[in-house]
């Protein structure tokens, strides 16, 4: 699949998501935590999660993957949300472990919810990115993505791309290279999410509680061992992607000038000297 098709298989992705796989949560997932406070909807094509002063909840893959395209249909919890953190990310096990997040922060009612995304690659993260969405992520479903394979790692909105990492390993940078297994979760964020820890979570706003939909996973390599190298197959066609196209930069470019609030890269009181990947990950 060459880049110019890619933009219009993630559209009809955005779309099939809805129509196939809903139904699939229990083959595909399982509740992690929080069971009380898991609920399926809608004949079981809805899932909910809730967050009380009692418990957050959760719920995983029940397989690990060594590369894939990875999405989520996501309707954040309404109102007063300040402290609360839904998150839809990959992640391995065990110490020096690789993730892949979308983070949702929340905040007063009225005020603008932050997504962050982040990548950690053999237990190094800190390469933290923010921005406002253009849409209100609390009134709708949209569709939240992560293409990730040997080339580079894209993080979408809808069909927007909103971030690129690329596999640097050449200039020693870190890079995925472990079994990541697909979590959502909903919990306290409190001491970091909102103004830096500042506004803690109203609990008279409980319970908190976001929907999620379309989470069959039709896109991914499944791993039983620790080596990821077959699910590089050029026979998988998110393996044929290596840069965004024409449209997909300029839409990656109005992002990052009209969106973008925070940039590890661009934060010189972290990084007196930006850190190797920064160059040809920011275009």
């Amino acid at each position: 699949m060459d880049s110019a098709c890619f933009l219009a298989f993630l559209i009809f992705v955005g779309v099939l998501a809805g129509v196939i796989g809903d139904n699939s949560f229990d083959q595909n997932y399982y509740i992690t935590w929080g069971n009380g406070n898991v609920l399926s909807l809608q004949a079981g094509t809805e899932v909910q999660l809730s967050l009380d002063k009692s418990s957050g909840s959760g719920f995983g893959s029940k397989l690990n993957y060594g590369s894939g395209f990875f999405h989520m249909k996501i309707k954040l919890p309404e109102h007063d949300s300040a402290g609360v953190v839904t998150a839809f990310y990959l992640s391995s096990h065990g110490d020096n472990h690789d993730e892949l997040d979308f983070e949702f922060l929340g905040n007063k009612e009225g005020k603008p919810i932050t997504l962050q995304t982040n990548v950690f690659a053999n237990g190094e993260g800190n390469r933290e990115q923010r921005i406002y969405l253009w849409f209100d992520p609390t009134a709708d479903f949209h569709n939240y993505s992560i293409l990730w394979n040997e080339h580079l790692i894209l993080f979408f909105v809808d069909d927007i791309p909103i971030r690129v990492f690329n596999n640097n390993t050449n200039i020693g940078v870190g890079y995925v290279s472990q079994p990541m297994q697909v979590l959502v979760s909903l919990w306290d964020g409190s001491s970091w999410a909102t103004d830096g820890g500042k506004t803690k979570i109203d609990w008279k706003s409980a319970p908190f509680q976001a929907q999620f939909q379309g989470y069959g996973i039709d896109s991914g390599c499944p791993v039983q061992s620790s080596n990821i190298q077959p699910c590089y197959s050029s026979n998988y066609w998110w393996n044929k992607v290596s840069e965004l196209n024409f449209k997909q930069r300029s839409a990656y470019k109005n992002v990052r000038n009209n969106y973008l609030t925070y940039d590890y890269c661009l934060d010189t009181a972290r990084f007196h000297t930006p850190p190797k990947e920064c160059r040809s990950n920011s275009f």
